[in-house]
């Protein structure tokens, strides 16, 4: 039996001691298991706790309830094997290209030790990261100089320069022109076809999790659960064109009912809550 690399088991979080004490969730009961190499994205309404999931899975939040194990270890703190990026790129304006991407290297054991002695491997890894990404000749160029797509680009390498096993991407695209932003889905498909890193999405764009993803979960609202599991079962290399296919937009669709079933649901109720004459209440 082969071991998930990620694995979480009935994981519930309350944010403090007084939420648990109300029994008030950002996530409840969230168990499922990743195989390794594996891409998967994560959708669902704003607030649901999405970001809240990718926090658990990196350690900088521990689960109120459950257990949460990465590569087979139980998870007591940040993780040093993931990588992380986010919707702002976040590059630092007094560093070029290539300096943004060293930068965890300079901070993070065991290559802050010995940074010094291998700038120039270190170096050499990053300007291949950014070859790879397209970023010929713009290693020296500061965020400045370079467009959204470019820096979200740089974003993406710095996230990879340590080699982590895992890469966690928090709506990486959403800010960016749909033109760029299926570029970056490409780049970032080739990424994971050839280092085979896992990948963990969370995304707002239906289209892009069908496109990327082996599997994509749908988030009820706050407090979290996933409510859908949907295998994806579109062959690989999978091309743009893929993407007018009725298979493909089969499977968007279906993910868009779940959507929208989950907003009916919650003004459905919401719209009950209203109808309460003032002063009554409700059962305990």
């Amino acid at each position: 039996m082969t071991t998930a690399f990620v694995d979480f088991q009935n994981v519930w979080l309350a944010y403090n001691d007084e939420l648990l004490a109300l029994n008030q969730f950002a996530v409840e009961d969230i168990s499922l298991q990743v195989h390794r190499g594996e891409f998967i994205a994560i959708v669902g309404p704003s607030g649901c706790g999405k970001s809240t999931f990718m926090k658990l899975t990196t350690g900088l939040k521990m689960p109120s309830t459950g257990s949460i194990h990465i590569a087979g270890a139980p998870v007591t703190g940040p993780l040093k094997i993931s990588g992380m990026a986010f919707q702002a790129p976040s590059l630092l304006p007094w560093r070029t290209t290539l300096d943004n991407v060293l930068l965890p290297l300079e901070i993070v054991e065991p290559y802050r030790s010995n940074f010094k002695a291998k700038r120039a491997e270190y170096e050499a890894r990053a300007v291949k990261l950014l070859h790879s990404v397209g970023l010929v000749g713009y290693e020296r160029k500061f965020p400045w100089e370079l467009s959204g797509g470019m820096q979200q680009r740089a974003s993406i390498c710095r996230a990879l320069i340590h080699e982590p096993q895992m890469l966690l991407l928090d709506e990486p695209f959403g800010a960016l022109d749909a033109f760029t932003r299926e570029e970056l889905w490409c780049i970032l498909r080739d990424l994971h076809a050839v280092q085979k890193f896992n990948v963990i999405l969370v995304t707002h764009d239906l289209r892009e999790s069908v496109f990327l993803a082996d599997t994509v979960y749908v988030m009820s609202k706050s407090p979290g659960r996933f409510i859908v599991k949907r295998e994806i079962d579109l062959p690989r290399p999978r091309e743009l064109e893929t993407t007018y296919t009725k298979e493909y937009t089969d499977i968007v669709m279906e993910l868009r009912k779940h959507i929208d079933a989950i907003h009916t649901k919650s003004s459905t109720t919401k719209a009950k809550k209203k109808k309460k004459k003032p002063g009554s209440r409700g059962p305990h």
